[in-house]
């Protein structure tokens, strides 16, 4: 699918499942494949960042194999993963990238990290400067892009890291680097960002402790043992049926076993301030996360602030609050938001471009927007940029719009969605 084409939808009324979760699916792959044992995935999310993961995980010796939706992995054991044949390529992933940088530093071979035109203009010194510090040999092209080049020294040292970003990224490679370090790695962040691999960690017995921003691991962790994990629906992927619903007055729909980590609920958070009906029903957890059935009633919308210590939990979907903002009542400021920048396109530059060429009122900021509310959108031909939370919110805007919306490079959205279009058309 090299285009789309969007028309505007009446009343959503809908009874729907989304893709397992991105964000756990990386990390339940990564884990099990340094268990000792086999252990079991179920419904994992098939999508091209996650294949990044199985693909990198098999180059270095890991048995994986697939039933279905579900995954057997047969783990190598912490310090089991073999020296690969060739470059590890993390196609478009930046989680698989700095995820498995922070597991190569406790290996005692040199491997190559490398990924698409994309991954390749997205900053890595945030994860370079710590990993050196805790005396793992890293090279990168110009010391800041792919591709890596990682030595492990089989057991880093520990230290307490400062973060100037709050990046469950930069977050995780630490810790996963800490579990083989002698003492207490501790990481510290400005805000508190996605808590997936902490929890992940701690059900399965390592000494994680966090108090506020401060995250900690204490090394070196003897075994992993193997696990039975059952992945939850994606809330990022919920947002976007979420975000239509909610500029539909009149409208309701259900999202089904949805990952309500309080990391990631930012959106619908969002969503209730500018008075939309959110509910959560039937919470219980599931393999340590929180998990429920959500529930959303399309409404009068006003607009609000989103403040820097709410971007953590919404920060995929900030390009989607912009397209919702233009239907609510007022004006929404976005601040704080400057590490859009360095996704897998501008995304505070692509989302104001392409919502003009719509009609959209909206002002691109250093770190943020402003979108100036009550606006009709009309349908037009507008760009992803190949970036999959471009698409998808462009998608939603278009369902909306007056008249043909025109969506290029539309196929990008299976990175992080496969079958939203098919989803998309059916609601």
């Amino acid at each position: 699918m090299s285009e789309a084409r969007v028309y505007r939808k009446g009343q959503v009324d809908a009874d729907i499942t989304v893709p397992p979760d991105k964000s756990i699916t990386h990390r339940a792959i990564m884990l099990a494949s340094l268990a000792s044992g086999t252990s079991t995935i179920r419904g994992f999310l098939d999508s091209g960042d996650c294949r990044s993961t199985i693909n990198v995980m098999r180059a270095m010796g890991v048995e994986i194999r697939e039933n279905g939706t579900t995954l057997t992995v047969c783990g190598n054991g912490l310090r089991g993963l073999r020296p690969p044949a060739g470059v590890l390529d993390a196609g478009n992933s930046g989680t698989t990238v700095r995820l498995v940088s922070g597991i190569l530093a406790g290996q005692v071979f040199e491997a190559t990290l490398t990924g698409d035109s994309s991954l390749s203009r997205r900053p890595m010194k945030r994860i370079i400067e710590p990993l050196r510090r805790m005396g793992v040999d890293v090279k990168a092209r110009d010391d800041e892009w792919l591709p890596l080049t990682i030595r492990g020294s089989g057991s880093p040292v520990a230290v307490e890291v400062h973060s100037p970003v709050a990046s469950a990224q930069v977050k995780s490679c630490v810790l996963l680097a800490g579990l083989y370090a002698q003492g207490e790695t501790v990481f510290h962040e400005p805000v508190v960002s996605r808590d997936h691999t902490e929890r992940f960690l701690s059900s399965l017995g390592v000494p994680i402790e966090t108090s506020g921003t401060r995250t900690s691991v204490r090394g070196p962790v003897a075994r992993l043992p193997a696990f039975d994990t059952v992945v939850p629906g994606d809330p990022s992927s919920a947002a976007y049926f979420a975000a239509l619903t909610a500029m539909l007055p009149g409208s309701h729909l259900t999202i089904r076993s949805i990952c309500v980590n309080p990391t990631r609920t930012g959106f619908l958070t969002a969503l209730s301030k500018m008075g939309v009906s959110v509910s959560l029903q039937d919470v219980r957890e599931v393999s340590g996360e929180p998990v429920a059935e959500v529930h959303v009633h399309g409404g009068t919308l006003r607009n609000i602030t989103v403040e820097p210590e709410d971007i953590p939990s919404l920060i995929d979907e900030v390009p989607l609050l912009a397209v919702v903002a233009t239907r609510a009542d007022g004006v929404m400021e976005i601040r704080g938001a400057g590490e859009l920048r360095v996704k897998e396109s501008d995304r505070l530059a692509a989302i104001t471009q392409e919502l003009k060429r719509m009609g959209a009122r909206i002002v691109e900021k250093t770190d943020g927007l402003i979108v100036i509310g009550n606006t009709t959108l009309r349908g037009a031909e507008v760009s992803s940029r190949g970036d999959h939370r471009i698409a998808m919110s462009l998608a939603i805007a278009g369902s909306v719009a007056e008249g043909e919306t025109t969506i290029t490079d539309a196929e990008c959205t299976g990175i992080s969605f496969p079958g939203f279009w098919d989803l998309l058309a059916r609601i």
